[in-house]
C-alpha cells in the first residue's frame, strides 16, 4: 500500500539521522547512566566495620555463696561469680565481631598485656566483686584500663559493661528496697530476684511495656532502580519522545519547502493518503524509540517498569500523545526555520511542567501536581509512575484514556490544518 510505503520510507530516513539517533537513544541512556554511577557508587562502597578490640581480663572474683544460690535459683547454676557472668557475656557469639577476650592470671598480667600492645583494654574483677554486690548498701567495682590505641573499641566495651551493670544495679536496688521491709523473707527475696532477672532477659510473659509494630512486615530497603533511576529514565524517555515526534513531523515542512511534497501530490496517490503516511511515519519512529529505551533500561540498569500489561498501557500513553503533539505543532508553523525556536521553547517548558513529580522525588504539593496535568507530558509521567508503583490496571487505564483524549484532540486539529494548507 502507498500509505505504508511512505511511512516506512520516512521512518527509515529518520532512523538514519545521526543527530536524531543521539536525541532518541543516546542522551536518555547517557543521563540515566550518569545518575546510576553517582548513586550506585554509594551502594558499592564497603560498609564501615569496627576493628576487634582485644581484652585481657583478670577474673579474681571468688564468688559469693549467697550469689551462687541466687544464680542457681534463676537458672544460671553454671555461673560461680559475677566475674564469670561478665566474661561469659563478653565472650558470647554476639560479641565475636567486636571483642576478643583473653583471660590472664592476675592484674599484673592484664596490665602487662596492655603495656606490651597485646591487648587494647585490661579488665580486672577483684576477688570480692561478687561479695560486695551481694551485701546490702555496698558497691562492687570493676577495674577498667584503656590502652592508647583502644579507639572506639573502648567505648564499645565500656557500653556493654555499663548495660550489664545497670541491669544488675536495678536488681540490687529492688532487693535493697524489699529487704527494708520486715515482712520480706528469703523465699520472697529469691522470687523477686528471679522475676527481675527474667524480665531483664526478656523472658517474663508479663511485660509492663510491649511494642507493637504498625506493619507486619519490616520496611523494605530503598531500591535505587525504583526510587531514582526508573523515574529519571522514564522522564527522559517521555521528554525526548515528544522531541522525536515533533522533529519527525517536521519532515512534512521540509519536503514542502524542497518541493518533493508537491511532486508527491501530483502522483495518483490521494493527498489525504500521503498525509496519513507521513503521520504514520511519526508514530512508527516514536514507537521504535520507546520500545528500545524500555528494553535498554531494563537490560542495562535493571529497571522494572511494572507488569507487561501496565507497560503496554503506559507506553501507549507516551507514543500516541508524543506523535499527535508533533503533528499538531507542525501544523501551525509556516516553515522549518520557525521550528527550532518553537520546538526548543515550547517542548522544554511543557516537558519541565509535566515532570514536576519526578524532579521533586514525588514530594509535590497537590497544586503543583495538578499544574503538571495541564500538559500531555504530565499524564504520560503519571502513567509511568502508576505502572512502576504497581497500580491496578483500572487506574493505569484511566490515565491512558486521558492520554488518548489528548492524542485525539491533537491529531484532529493537526490533520484539519494540514489538509486545509495543502488543499
Amino acid at each position: 500500500m502507498k500509505i505504508w510505503d511512505i511511512a516506512l520510507k520516512d521512518t527509515l530516513r529518520s532512523l538514519r539521522s545521526m543527530f536524531l539517533l543521539v536525541f532518541m537513544f543516546g542522551i536518555p541512556l547517557l543521563m540515566t547512566g550518569m545518575f546510576a554511577i553517582m548513586f550506585g557508587g554509594q551502594e558499592s562502597e564497603e560498609s564501615f566495620a569496627l576493628p576487634v578490640t582485644r581484652v585481657a581480663a583478670a577474673n579474681l572474683d571468688e564468688g559469693s555463696p549467697a550469689l551462687q544460690v541466687g544464680m542457681a535459683g534463676i537458672g544460671m547454676a553454671g555461673v560461680d561469680s559475677l566475674g564469670d557472668y561478665f566474661l561469659q557475656n563478653l565472650s558470647s557469639e554476639n560479641m565475636d565481631d567486636l571483642v576478643e577476650v583473653r583471660e590472664v592470671a592476675d592484674e599484673a598480667a592484664a596490665l602487662a598485656a596492655l603495656e606490651n600492645g597485646e591487648a587494647d583494654i585490661a579488665l580486672v574483677f577483684p576477688q570480692d566483686f561478687s561479695a560486695d554486690f551481694s551485701q546490702i548498701n555496698s558497691q562492687a567495682r570493676i577495674g577498667f584500663y584503656e590502652g592508647a590505641n583502644a579507639g572506639m573499641g573502648a567505648d564499645v566495651v565500656h557500653t556493654v559493661l555499663t548495660q550489664m551493670s545497670d541491669g544488675l544495679s536495678g536488681m540490687r536496688i529492688t532487693l535493697d528496697v524489699a529487704a527494708q521491709s520486715a515482712s520480706t523473707d528469703e523465699a520472697t527475696m529469691m522470687a523477686i530476684s528471679q522475676e527481675y532477672v527474667m524480665a531483664t532477659m526478656g523472658q517474663n510473659p508479663h511485660e509492663l511495656v510491649t511494642l507493637t509494630a504498625l506493619s507486619g512486615e519490616p520496611a523494605a530497603e530503598t531500591d535505587i532502580r525504583k526510587s531514582i533511576l526508573g523515574p529519571i529514565m522514564g522522564a527522559m524517555m517521555i521528554f525526548f519522545a515528544f522531541f522525536t515526534g515533533t522533529t519527525t513531523a517536521q519532515s512534512i515542512l521540509r519536503e514542502d519547502e524542497e518541493g518533493t511534497l508537491a511532486r508527491l501530490f501530483t502522483t495518483p496517490t490521494r493527498r489525504n493518503k500521503v498525509l496519513v503516511g507521513k503521520f504514520l511515519a511519526v508514530l512508527l519512529t516514536v514507537t521504535v524509540q520507546v520500545i528500545v529505551l524500555l528494553a535498554a533500561a531494563w537490560l542495562i540498569f535493571g529497571i522494572q517498569w511494572g507488569s507487561l500489561v501496565s507497560v503496554v498501557l503506559f507506553a501507549t500513553g507516551i507514543i500516541l500523545p508524543a506523535s499527535a503533539f508533533g503533528i499538531f505543532i507542525n501544523a501551525w508553523i509556516k516553515n522549518s526555520k520557525q521550528g527550532g525556536v518553537i520546538y526548543g521553547g515550547l517542548l522544554t517548558v511543557t516537558g519541565m511542567v509535566g515532570m514536576f513529580t519526578v524532579f521533586t522525588g514525588g514530594n509535590t504539593s497537590p497544586a503543583m501536581e495538578m499544574i503538571s496535568l495541564f500538559v500531555p507530558q504530565g499524564w504520560a509521567v503519571r502513567g509511568l509512575m502508576q505502572s512502576m508503583q504497581g497500580a491496578t490496571l483500572a487506574v493505569v487505564t484511566t490515565t491512558l484514556a486521558v492520554c488518548l483524549l489528548w492524542s485525539l484532540v491533537f491529531i484532529v486539529i493537526g490533520s484539519l490544518r494540514f489538509q486545509k494548507r495543502f488543499a
